[in-house]
């Protein structure tokens, strides 16, 4: 069986990730075993990123139902106890999306939750 060298796929692979590298200042964007490194890191960290942002979305949604509730006066905690002994279903993205645009609904919402609770 003839030989392989293995320059083309070593090169396809080094373009590949100097590609990702694009941007990077310095050696980072210029050579191949710095620019591994820096992708790599840039890869764990976009990874971590995208778990992070669920997280801070759902902290701005509690945020968010927290204001609006207590313009009802309720606690967010008392509010989503209420909800949930009215067996209201509703998630916090929706209910912070109502908070901000739809206040009369929220303000419905706070009502039945009061009721619930006293």
């Amino acid at each position: 069986m003839a030989r392989i060298k293995g320059a083309l796929n070593a090169k396809k692979k080094h373009n590949r990730v100097l590609k990702l590298a694009k941007g990077y200042r310095g050696a980072r964007s210029k050579q191949y075993r710095i620019a591994k490194q820096s992708v790599m890191r840039a890869m764990a960290s976009a990874f971590a990123g995208r778990k992070q942002r669920k997280r801070d979305m759902r902290a701005l949604w509690i945020t968010r139902i927290n204001a609006a509730a207590r313009l009802n006066g309720l606690s967010y905690s008392r509010l989503m106890h209420g909800l949930k002994l009215a067996e209201i279903d509703i998630n916090r993205k929706m209910l912070a999306e109502m908070a901000v645009n739809d206040a009369a609904g929220f303000a419905k919402l706070a009502e039945i939750a009061k009721e619930k609770i006293a």
